[in-house]
């Protein structure tokens, strides 16, 4: 960065040379003016880093003037300085978007700390954040060698995700290493935990288990659900809690957001099985029993998720809920999204409007199809970003924007997650085999114990058998499961894409969000 210019502007600047004169010598090139109009007049013909100002001047006010500088330039900062320390004038003040406040008489060491605070914040923030992350660094890891429960999991997940976003500002390569690391970590504690309590939470008897994909609807969808206020029960397929964290902001410009919590999906984390759970209100096992002409396993024909409205109303008979009048879009392309855009207002009639959004699933698919996804989202930055510049251009987004001055609820979830996969597993299967990177089931399977969890009996975790002695495997942390023949072309192609199926943090820990208009 060249010299910093530093515009001040006090009705009485002569008695402040001396200031003036130890800025310079710390490198800073600054220019006094003794009122506002001035300054205005300045700032719109001149480059400006930082104005100092003074709050009480002659003929127009620091904070006029603050008001008229920021309508010529929206981004330059502005230290307001003032003898008066009254409340509501600091409240006008930073409602008026001031870098920062100073107290009269200001010595110099605190005005030379305001402007590096300014103009080195970035700087700043990346080193803050570094070492605020090695403090936190301790407690995360008491917090995974604590036997964290169900809660304290979510909780921990969380945390590496802010750490993670926080890190993005950060230059720091090793540290954004050390937190990959724990993450890691995290992980393959998260495998072990999963492995030993998830048959417990999805038994029939079970008392304690947590939110899930077959609970969510009844837990957080319909306890919103009242007339007058319709809700908007919106799912984007194959959101992680990072990916919603990039996506915030641009709700937040329009909605308030209420509560921000995850929930966990059902194994394996993949479409067919988790989707519908969420609107038959039932693991697949029961689903099948209900349904059995539109359950579709794996291996049979035809699409796996054409049944969702039908399981939903199914559902809504069985919580004694079919009084709710309710709509059901799916949009699975740019088509499906303008329908949406133009069909907004007609919705705002109903309790309830299902909005099932399909996209960021075929971001995801065809991040391994396409090279130039593969190329686009090759990291979690990327792919948060990409998410991010999605949603804002979406038909979605459009949509929503329409109603958000009207009295509305939202509630956002997602079906899974997914997993950027790097360490490829051996696994022998027959014809039968299902073709998924991150859970298989069949007859035959052949694999290594350590490398995946194995459940001989599917009913155990409310699955159906797609054939007799099937069984269920599934992936740990960043595995893939790649077959022996052509086992290098696949390792290579597939290495470093975003996968769902398997058991990980990203994928089975997943955001369930509540909005409401402003």
């Amino acid at each position: 960065m060249g010299i910093a210019k530093i515009l001040w502007v006090d009705d009485e600047i002569e008695s402040l040379q001396s200031q003036k004169i130890f800025l310079e010598n710390k490198g800073y090139e600054v220019h006094t003016l003794t009122n506002g109009f001035d300054a205005i007049d300045y700032v719109r013909d001149s480059p400006v880093d930082v104005v100092l100002m003074d709050e009480s001047m002659p003929g127009i006010t620091g904070l006029e003037t603050l008001a008229k500088i920021k309508e010529v330039n929206q981004q330059i900062p502005v230290v307001l300085i003032t003898k008066n320390e009254t409340e509501n004038l600091m409240d006008e003040a930073i409602g008026s978007q001031i870098a920062d406040y100073l107290i009269k008489p200001v010595n110099p060491n605190q005005v030379w700390l305001s402007l590096k605070k300014i103009l080195d914040n970035k700087r700043l923030v990346a080193e803050k954040t570094t070492s605020a992350y090695q403090q936190q660094f301790r407690n995360l890891f008491m917090a995974l060698n604590s036997n964290p429960d169900y809660n304290e999991w979510m909780e921990i997940y969380r945390k590496l995700v802010y750490w993670e976003l926080e890190m993005e500002k950060s230059d720091s390569p090793e540290m954004q290493e050390v937190l990959q690391t724990q993450k890691q970590e995290a992980n393959t504690e998260f495998y072990k935990y999963i492995s030993r309590n998830y048959g417990g939470w999805v038994h029939p008897k079970s008392t304690e288990a947590p939110v899930m994909s077959h609970s969510l609807v009844k837990y957080k969808v319909l306890p919103h659900v009242e007339k007058g206020t319709p809700v908007f029960f919106i799912l984007i397929d194959n959101l992680r809690f990072d990916q919603w964290k990039a996506i915030q902001p641009i709700f937040a410009e329009n909605f308030r957001i209420q509560e921000e919590e995850t929930f966990y999906s059902i194994l394996p984390t993949a479409t067919q099985y988790c989707r519908n759970a969420i609107f038959a209100g039932m693991m697949p096992a029961d689903i099948e029993k209900k349904f059995p002409v539109q359950w579709k396993n794996d291996d049979d024909e035809g699409g796996k998720n054409l049944y969702e409205e039908e399981f939903f109303r199914a559902q809504l008979r069985a919580l004694k809920r079919d009084d709710i009048k309710y709509s059901y879009t799916k949009v699975l392309n740019h088509h499906d999204g303008s329908n949406l855009v133009n069909n907004i207002h007609n919705l705002m009639g109903n309790d309830l409007n299902v909005i099932v959004y399909n996209f960021v699933d075929m971001l995801s698919h065809a991040r391994t199809e396409m090279e130039v996804l593969k190329e686009l989202a090759s990291d979690e930055i990327s792919y948060r970003s990409l998410t991010a510049s999605w949603f804002e251009h979406s038909p979605l987004h459009q949509a929503l924007k329409k109603i958000a001055d009207k009295k509305i609820r939202i509630v956002l979830a997602t079906d899974h997650g997914s997993v950027r996969v790097k360490t490829p597993y051996k696994v022998i299967g027959d014809k039968q085999t299902t073709t998924n990177l991150r859970y298989k089931h069949g007859r035959n399977l052949n694999y290594d114990n350590k490398d995946v969890l194995a459940f001989r009996e599917p009913k155990d975790i409310g699955l159906p058998s797609p054939t007799v002695n099937s069984t269920f495997i599934f992936a740990k942390e960043d595995g893939y499961l790649c077959y022996p023949n052509n086992y290098n072309h696949f390792v290579n192609y597939y290495k470093n894409s975003f996968q769902h199926g398997g058991i990980s943090m990203e994928e089975m820990i997943v955001p369930v969000i509540k909005m409401s208009s402003k």
